[in-house]
């Protein structure tokens, strides 16, 4: 378990973070000494266009791919010098993944998408329930508990997605165009609800989006261009 680092304002930050693909010719910068710092309690939208880094940068925020030089620093720590055990340890007790496709199990109902996480954690069956469903309470959907996914709608099954990530109380949550699969309507109910999560939890948000109108929930957008942050401004709303 990893504890706050005091005089560290930041829960993450890039330093000059570079990744690098392949060799020689086919050699490909993802990130080219890309420099951020996010605050905790921020919402983020991270917007460019494809091959520009973002999703590079938040696979690196996710602890899912490390720098090829640089650095990311966790609430302080440096991230690289980590074992491959503690950046395990890091994802499951502090951060949330949200991802387009939602990722759920496809023959297991709403309540026991949410508890997997909490069997990774060892945690009790009674005390893994209760808290999933509690996780579901909060996203409105403890009367579908039993459903499959097959049995939800497209919304739905987000907000399952979303109360999966949160039931481990993380630090920071990471969405992976987590509207890119909904329709209008169901892309607002989502997007308010992130928002209310940020708001009342202080969960720290960091999204990819293409959508400037989604991007626009969050409370600073951060443009990548060719490996590059290009501007990071706050967000009008």
């Amino acid at each position: 378990m990893m504890s706050d680092v005091p005089g560290t304002p930041y829960i993450v930050e890039l330093r000059d973070a570079m990744k690098v693909y392949g060799r020689g010719e086919s050699e490909v910068r993802a990130l080219a000494g890309a420099n951020l710092t996010i605050d905790e309690g921020e919402f983020v939208a991270i917007m460019g266009a494809s091959g520009s880094g973002k999703s590079t940068c938040l696979n690196l925020l996710g602890c899912l791919d490390t720098p090829t030089s640089g650095q990311y620093l966790f609430q302080g720590v440096d991230v690289g010098s980590l074992t491959l055990d503690q950046l395990a340890l890091l994802r499951r007790h502090y951060l949330g993944f949200i991802f387009q496709g939602f990722n759920l199990l496809a023959r297991t109902s709403a309540l026991e998408n949410v508890e997997l996480p909490l069997i990774y954690r060892r945690m009790g069956a009674n005390e893994r329930r209760r808290r999933a469903m509690d996780a579901l309470r909060d996203v409105g959907l403890e009367m579908r508990a039993s459903h499959t996914p097959a049995e939800l709608s497209g919304g739905q099954q987000q907000r399952v997605a979303i109360a999966r990530a949160m039931v481990t109380e993380p630090r920071m949550l990471l969405a992976d165009e987590p509207t890119g699969n909904l329709d209008s309507s169901k892309k607002v109910e989502i997007m308010k609800l992130l928002v209310e999560l940020n708001r009342v939890r202080n969960v720290t948000i960091v999204m990819v989006t293409h959508e400037a109108n989604i991007a626009e929930y969050g409370t600073r957008i951060v443009k990548f261009e060719d490996g590059y942050v290009a501007t990071d401004t706050k967000a009008s709303t």
